[in-house]
């Protein structure tokens, strides 16, 4: 998992350069979204329901995947695959590094750019 970056700082620049001033919007949007997938993910596991679990890890992954956080996206992949599987006992492990990588994609996306 860990061969994977934090962000794919060329697809974001690629994205920076088509989105033009919509960029800060998208980003803000993104983060705003993650946190409430990440709230879904945590009340999914407090009921546990395996199917919400599932379906939430996957539309997060699609977002993750779709802004250019690879590592955040496969450890959505593998919580997905968690409530697919209805194997739960592993899901807090596996929620707790999303919610840790998360504090970093979204401390790296607010930086992004303004290294230039």
């Amino acid at each position: 998992m860990n061969d994977k970056p934090h962000l794919d700082e060329e697809a974001l620049a690629e994205l920076q350069d088509v989105m033009e001033d919509e960029f800060d919007v998208l980003i803000q949007t993104y983060l705003a979204d993650s946190r409430s997938r990440i709230d879904g993910l945590r009340e999914a596991l407090a009921t546990a329901d395996p199917e919400h679990f599932a379906k939430t890890a996957h539309s997060f992954k699609g977002s993750c995947i779709n802004i250019g956080a690879p590592r955040l996206g496969g450890l959505c992949f593998e919580a997905e695959q968690l409530g697919k599987d209805a194997t739960l006992e592993q899901a807090p492990a596996v929620l707790e590094r999303i919610e840790a990588e998360f504090s970093e994609v979204a401390r790296r996306l607010q930086n992004f750019g303004q290294e230039a």
